[in-house]
């Protein structure tokens, strides 16, 4: 198992890859004899990073989260939302043939958060949710503002 981190607009970030993917982004930074650089890891930084700097939207990175079967059906839905759009815990539950409710706790546990965009998860009426990453709603709400995906009534939101 490699780690790297990264500083960013919402907080230093770590990276694991395990197995040539993906398996979690964490707040918080390791210490420098935990980290360990490879190609994959620089790469993920690297998008990250374009991320932030709005250069790009979406992640292209091979992903292996680990979850229940559910929560890999959630995530997946997840990832098919593109930046700048966002759905309702009731839009995924609906797709699934599932209540939002369990939607809404495989979204709190997703273990790639940004990467597999649970930020883009709003509740009911365009209300913002929960958000489980370090920040809370404020963390969402930056990275909906990023993305130019706040819904209308948020834009004047500080954080």
């Amino acid at each position: 198992m490699a780690q790297l981190s990264l500083h960013s607009p919402v907080g230093d970030l770590t990276v694991t890859e395990e197995e040539g993917k993906i398996i979690s982004l964490d707040w918080g930074w390791v210490p420098s004899e935990w980290q360990r650089t490879t190609p994959l890891l620089e790469r993920a930084v690297d998008q990250l990073n374009r991320y932030f700097d709005g250069e790009i939207g979406d992640f292209d990175l091979p992903l292996d989260p680990p979850g229940t079967e559910f929560q890999k059906k959630v995530w997946a839905e997840m990832l098919k939302i593109p930046a700048g759009k966002t759905k309702s815990y009731g839009d995924i539950a609906k797709i699934l043939g599932s209540a939002a409710q369990p939607v809404g706790t495989a979204c709190g546990a997703n273990p790639i958060p940004i990467i597999i965009p649970c930020h883009r998860i709003l509740a009911a009426g365009g209300k913002m949710g929960g958000y489980s990453g370090d920040g809370g709603l404020d963390t969402k709400i930056a990275l909906l503002r990023l993305e130019n995906a706040l819904p209308n009534e948020q834009q004047s939101l500080d954080i």
